[in-house]
Parts: structure tokens; sequence; C-alpha cells
């Protein structure tokens, strides 16, 4: 029996490390909606907030989505499910909530702040957003995403860099079972990745960021499309486009066009057939 017991542990022990180095590496859904949306970075000075560094801009397809100034202790929720957008409560509710903070935050004495607190902005559609933060809930069937207004976009004067919280509802058990893609793709109704190229903060960066965005756009389209070792899901796709088929193996990741398969070890490309 010892004898027995000796081979078996041993084998035990090596298939238990075996799995869990490969569970340890597999990417959670969190992780990879992470690596498919870069946030905005934003930063603030004396004269107010600002973005330090665009995140991956998005194209708002659908009103209903209710946001407040960057600068606000509060925040508006939307809830998006069936295709539908659901507003949060009235924002008498909202600054209700924000009171029971002033005394924390000691940001409810001046009047700026004040009028700031029952402010709101309705996104339309066709508004240029960034997402600031990415959360998933599996045990609610919820991927919650913050987003932040691209003023510079939006042309919106003074900028406010207004600020809202979209919940995407799944069906309860579903989300689980929900593969990346076809989150994204439920994203994608109501938060749509942009086709018009980020623009660069302030007037004359502005314009010069779109002429030098228009020309990139010409040698792209007379140059050939091209991919090669080591670039990232993030290049392939800007290169390529968003693939037919994602296949997600853990530490491998394989993206399915029509006439090409390309096989990422890593978050880097290491093959393509």
């Amino acid at each position: 029996m010892r004898q027995r017991l000796g081979v078996l542990i041993p084998a035990f022990a090596a298939v238990a490390f075996l799995a869990a180095q490969g569970y340890a590496q597999a990417p959670t859904l969190e992780e990879q909606l992470s690596a498919q949306y870069k946030l905005v970075k934003m930063g603030s000075d004396s004269s107010g907030y600002s973005v330090v560094e665009e995140g991956t801009l998005l194209e708002v397809k659908k009103g209903g989505i209710i946001g407040v100034p960057y600068k606000n202790v509060s925040i508006r929720t939307a809830t998006y499910q069936d295709g539908t957008v659901k507003a949060s409560d009235a924002a008498g509710k909202v600054t209700k909530v924000t009171d029971k903070l002033c005394g924390v935050l000691h940001k409810c004495a001046t009047p700026d702040t004040a009028k700031d607190e029952t402010a709101t902005k309705l996104f339309k559609a066709g508004d240029k957003v960034y997402p600031s933060k990415i959360e998933v809930q599996l045990d609610k069937d919820q991927v919650a995403m913050t987003i932040v207004a691209c003023d510079t976009c939006n042309q919106t004067d003074p900028p406010t860099y207004n600020k809202a919280k979209v919940v995407f509802q799944f069906q309860k058990g579903a989300l689980a079972k929900t593969a990346a893609a076809d989150v994204e793709d439920t994203i994608g109704q109501l938060l749509a990745v942009s086709d018009t190229s980020q623009s660069a903060q302030g007037g004359d960066q502005q314009q010069g960021g779109q002429q030098q965005g228009g020309q990139q756009q010409q040698q792209q389209q007379s140059e050939p499309q091209s991919i090669s070792m080591g670039m990232t899901p993030d290049q392939v796709q800007a290169a390529m486009g968003k693939p037919e088929k994602m296949v997600n193996l853990g530490p491998k990741l394989i993206y399915v066009y029509k006439d090409l398969k390309v096989t990422f070890i890593n978050g880097r490309v290491a093959d393509v057939q």
C-alpha cells in the first residue's frame, strides 16, 4: 500500500501542478475586455480636469445615458438590456446621495460645486466618449463601463468631461457562459468603437491631429495591410479589423479571418497561417 501511494502521490502532484499552471494563465472576462478597450487617463490642475492619455474612442449609438461633470463626486447610471436603455433615477436622488458625502469629502461648500451637483448631460447618438473603468460581476450577470465624454471630439466648450456609468445586464446565468467577443458585440450595440480618428487635445493640436490622421488614413489605404511577429491583439485589429471568430485557449488566443488565422501566445503574435 505504501508503495502504491508513493507512486500515486507524485502523479497527482504533477497533474495538479500542470492544471494550476494552465488555469492561472487563463485570462478572465474582465481582463479580456480590458485588453480590447483602452481606458482613458484623466488628470487635473488649477484649471480643472483634462485628458492625459486618450483611450479607445467610442460612439454612442442610442440616447438615454445621462452624465454629470467629471469633477462631481456622484455619477449617474444607465442600464442596457435587451436593446433598451434605462436611465438612472431622477437627479434629486443623486443629489441626495451626494449630500450625505458632503461632510466627509468637504466638496459642497462652494457655489460652483453646488451648481455642478445638479448639472446633467443627456448623451445623444453620435457623441464620442472614452471608457474609464470596466467591471465584471458574474454573480449579477453584469458588465459595467464608466465613460467620459471626449469634449474635443464633441466640440464642447467649456469642457466638462461629463461622465456616466453604463451597466450591461445579461440574462440570469448567461454571462459566465458568454464569450468575450459576444459581450463586445452587446456593448457595441450601445457604445461602438468609433471609426473617427481620435482628436488631439487643444485647438491647434486638434486641427493638426486631424490633418495628420487624414494623411495616415490615405497612406493606410494605399499600403497593403501587414501583420508581424510580436504584435498585440489591438494592433492586429487596427490593421485587419475585427476577426470573424475568436478562440480563447488561455495563454493561446486565435483570431480567425476569412483567409487568415492569427495565433497569439501570451498576448503576442506567434504564428500566422
